[in-house]
């Protein structure tokens, strides 16, 4: 009797043992099944995607195109940095995948067929050389200096030294956002208009008195970026809608996401994610909820 019940309990324990085996082996093909199907879904993608426009959307294109070429190692993503206008117009011709756009479409773009696909909000900060004593401007001192009424710094508590307004060049986005914002289309007092981000900060850090505008992202310790009205330049005050200047970053496509190439729709659903959020946020820029 006791022999029995020995056997039984062996016999038990074995089928409780076999049944936990085969449900290891099963979750772990079934583990393997799912990476092995992600793994090739990730190899199965491939082509190219082309992008063109805002020079201000520079590190975030450069950036994603890294992340996501690594992700999908089958496609190849190019970006040129000619401005926003222009990108928009190569998207509208057909001549580049994307066209980026650091303000947002104008009626007539969208009429030539480029749908505005918003990834990111900047930030517009407005910098001076760190020497400038002067560190805080009024929305209305600030248009009253890009307008060449106020020119000297003395006229806002500073040193007796003239100001030198520093703006983009025509067609930038940059440019777009911040005269539109402020109200100031066709009537800035340029000293000087640069083609390039990096090309006003550096005409900022290297001249005394200079007064320039950059995206937020751009920012180092080479210039000083100005508080507007009491407000600091910061993607939390940003986010909480208390700083004045700031835009869309557009990444333009001719017709409507679902009408694209599916590496194309794949890089916007990778910018929609987690993951893609995280490049966006690593470049200093607001993702969008």
């Amino acid at each position: 009797m006791k022999m029995k019940k020995i056997l039984a309990l062996t016999c038990a324990a074995a089928m409780v043992f076999g049944l936990a085996a085969c449900g290891s082996a099963a979750a772990d093909t079934t583990a393997a099944d799912t990476t092995g199907a992600e793994t090739e879904e990730t190899a199965d993608l491939s082509g190219t995607i082309s992008m063109a426009g805002s020079t201000s959307m520079e590190k975030l294109a450069n950036a994603v195109a890294e992340s996501f070429m690594a992700k999908y190692p089958g496609v190849t993503v190019t970006a040129e940095f000619t401005g926003s206008s222009a990108g928009i117009e190569a998207v509208t011709a057909g001549s580049v995948d994307i066209g980026n756009s650091s303000r947002a479409l104008k009626d007539e773009e969208k009429e030539a067929g480029a749908v505005e696909n918003i990834v990111a909000i900047d930030g517009i900060a407005v910098v001076t050389d760190p020497a400038n004593t002067v560190s805080g401007l009024t929305k209305d001192q600030l248009i009253s200096v890009y307008k060449g009424e106020v020119k000297s710094w003395s006229e806002l508590g500073g040193e007796d030294a003239p100001i030198v307004v520093i703006g983009r060049e025509a067609g930038s986005g940059t440019r777009g956002a911040f005269e539109e914002l402020l109200e100031l289309e066709d009537a800035c007092a340029y000293a000087s208009e640069l083609d390039s981000t990096g090309a006003v900060i550096a005409k900022v850090a290297a001249t005394p008195g200079a007064i320039g505008y950059v995206s937020l992202d751009a920012l180092d310790d080479t210039v000083k970026a100005f508080a507007l009205d009491g407000v600091e330049a910061t993607a939390e005050n940003i986010k909480a809608g208390n700083y004045f200047l700031s835009r869309p970053f557009v990444m333009a496509t001719k017709g409507e996401i679902s009408e694209q190439s599916e590496a194309v729709q794949e890089l916007f659903k990778y910018l929609a994610s987690d993951e893609g959020k995280q490049v966006i946020s690593g470049v200093g820029l607001i993702t969008v909820d």
